[in-house]
């Protein structure tokens, strides 16, 4: 599953591929009908210098990855703000797995697995939008419905 998240952790985006597609094969499906003119934040499964260099010159996508740490000759954009980023990413992850159990969704065919995750990502939008509308902390699930 691929999920693009702003940065404040509201799902944005997401699709399913079959487990043998990398990542950034994905993201080259995503730049012709969906996304230009952004900042995608991503982890080290896109890190691509080719691939972020022709994404940025057709749709001025900037792909920004953490560099592996065996990479000196590559000058790194990644600081603290991205960091923080992608905590808020994976937190995201943890949440839809821990508190929505994600992988245990007991699917028979493609259509309800894909109906199922389309279920649970739209909870955690209506969970949010619940805690926006009473001034809470948005990304706070749990705290969602209570009094």
């Amino acid at each position: 599953m691929q999920l693009v998240i702003s940065r404040s952790g509201i799902p944005v985006h997401f699709g399913i591929t079959a487990a043998n597609v990398h990542d950034v094969n994905y993201l080259q499906w995503m730049n012709e009908t969906q996304l230009t003119d952004c900042e995608l934040i991503a982890d080290k499964g896109y890190l691509s210098l080719g691939y972020q260099t022709s994404l940025f010159e057709e749709s001025r996508i900037r792909l920004v990855t953490p560099l592996r740490a065996n990479m000196k000759n590559r000058l790194s954009e990644w600081n603290a703000g991205y960091r923080y980023a992608r905590k808020r990413i994976e937190t995201l992850f943890s949440q839809l797995c821990d508190q929505l159990m994600l992988k245990r969704n007991y699917a028979k065919t493609l259509d309800g697995l894909f109906t199922r995750l389309c279920a649970k990502i739209s909870a955690v939008a209506v969970l949010q939008y619940t805690n926006f509308l009473n001034n809470r902390n948005i990304n706070r699930l749990k705290h969602a419905l209570a009094v």
